[in-house]
C-alpha cells in the first residue's frame, strides 16, 4: 500500500503543470504595434516638419516610422556629422573605447549601430547615447553619421536609463546625472522629484556632486547606506542643487574622518582594500535599525557623529575577518 501511494503521489507530482515563470516587479507588459502597423500610416506633420529641418541642415531623411513599442514617430537620417554633439551632461569620453570602435569601423568598412538624435532649438543634434561612436566616426574622417532623429528634446534626458553601449560604473552614473540636473533646471526647473525617471536613483545626485569635488571619493562604500536613505525633493530643481550640495559636503566631511580611521587602521597592521568599506560598515546607523525612517541627512550626522569616536584599538583581526567585503579603496 505504501508503495502505491507513494507512485500515486509522484504520478501527481509528474502531472503537474510546470510554473509560471514569475513577472519583474515594476515589469509592464508591452503589446504594441505588429509588424506592418510601424510603417504602415502617413507621418503627422511634426515629423515632416523635422524631416525638412534635417534636410535644411544638409542631411537626408531615410524615412519614418512608428516604434513598434508604444507608437511613437522617429526618423531615421543620415546627420552632417558637424552638427552632432554629445548631450552636454554626458560622462566623459574613454580613448581606449573609441580606439576599439573605429578599429572595428575601419576594418569593416560598415557603420550598422545608428545613434539616437534629437534637434536642439539652435538646429544642431544632440546624441544622448551615442558619444563614442560618433567620435570614432570623426577619428576616421567621416562625414555623415546615421541616425535615429526623435522629435522630444525630452527623450535626451530620459534616455540615460537604457544607456548600454558601455557599462557606467558608479562614478560615470554620478556624474552624469548630476549633470543632467544642472541642464534641467535651467531648461525646465520642475520639482526634483518629477525627474525620477531621468534621474533613476536620488542618491546619484549627493554622490555626483561629491564626486566632482573628489575625483577618487570611494563613493561605493557610501552608496548602500545612501540609497536606503536617500528620496527624491519637492523642491524645485535649483533649491534642490543647493540641498544636495549641502548633503555632499557633509558626506565628504565624512569621507575625510573614514580616512583618518582607515589610516589608523593601516599603522595598527591591517592590509585589507576594503578598509574604508569596513569603517563606513562600522559607522552605518541603519545596521540595527529596522523599519524606523531616517532621513540622509539625519544618517550622515549619525555617521560623522560614529567617525568622531572610532577608536581604531578596538578593532580586532577577526572583526575584519568576518566583515563582508565591501568595495575596495580607490
Amino acid at each position: 500500500m505504501a508503495t502505491r501511494a507513494g507512485s500515486a503521489g509522484a504520478a501527481k507530482k509528474a502531472a503537474k503543470k510546470p510554473a509560471r515563470p514569475r513577472k519583474k516587479k515594476g515589469a509592464v507588459s508591452i503589446k504594441g504595434l505588429n509588424a506592418a502597423e510601424v510603417t504602415s500610416d502617413a507621418p503627422p506633420a511634426e515629423i515632416e516638419g523635422l524631416g525638412q529641418a534635417i534636410r535644411e541642415s544638409g542631411g537626408g531623411v531615410v524615412g519614418s516610422y512608428r516604434d513598434p513599442a508604444g507608437g511613437h514617430w522617429h526618423l531615421l537620417a543620415s546627420l552632417p556629422i558637424e552638427r552632432v554633439e554629445p548631450t552636454p551632461f554626458q560622462r566623459d569620453i574613454s580613448k581606449t573605447h573609441v580606439e576599439r570602435l573605429g578599429s572595428v569601423i575601419g576594418r569593416m568598412g560598415r557603420y550598422l549601430d545608428p545613434i539616437i538624435a534629437v534637434r536642439t532649438a539652435e538646429g544642431t543634434f544632440w546624441t544622448p547615447n551615442g558619444h563614442h561612436r560618433l567620435a570614432a566616426m570623426r577619428q576616421l574622417g567621416a562625414r555623415s553619421i546615421l541616425a535615429v532623429v526623435v522629435p522630444e528634446l525630452s527623450v535626451a534626458y530620459q534616455i540615460l536609463a537604457m544607456n548600454t553601449e558601455k557599462g557606467h560604473n558608479l562614478r560615470e552614473k554620478s556624474l552624469e546625472v548630476i549633470r543632467m540636473a544642472r541642464s534641467l533646471a535651467e531648461l525646465d526647473p520642475r520639482p526634483e522629484k518629477d525627474c525620477a525617471l531621468e534621474f533613476e536613483e536620488p542618491d546619484y545626485l549627493t554622490l555626483g556632486l561629491a564626486y566632482e569635488k573628489r575625483g577618487r571619493l570611494s563613493g561605493g562604500a557610501y552608496h548602500p547606506v545612501l540609497r536606503r536613505v536617500e528620496a527624491f525633493l519637492d523642491a524645485p530643481l535649483p533649491e534642490a542643487l543647493r540641498v544636495r550640495e549641502g548633503r555632499a559636503e557633509k558626506l565628504l566631511a565624512l569621507d575625510d574622518k573614514v580616512g583618518d580611521a582607515a589610516a589608523a587602521l593601516k599603522e595598527k597592521g591591517f592590509t585589507s582594500p576594503y578598509l574604508k568599506a569596513f569603517v563606513v560598515a562600522r559607522l552605518n546607523p541603519l545596521r540595527f535599525r529596522r523599519g524606523a525612517a531616517m532621513s540622509a541627512d539625519e544618517a550622515l550626522d549619525a555617521m560623522m557623529t560614529s567617525a568622531v569616536k572610532f577608536d581604531a584599538a578596538k578593532v580586532r583581526v577577526g572583526d575584519l575577518a568576518a566583515a563582508p567585503p565591501g568595495p575596495a579603496d580607490e
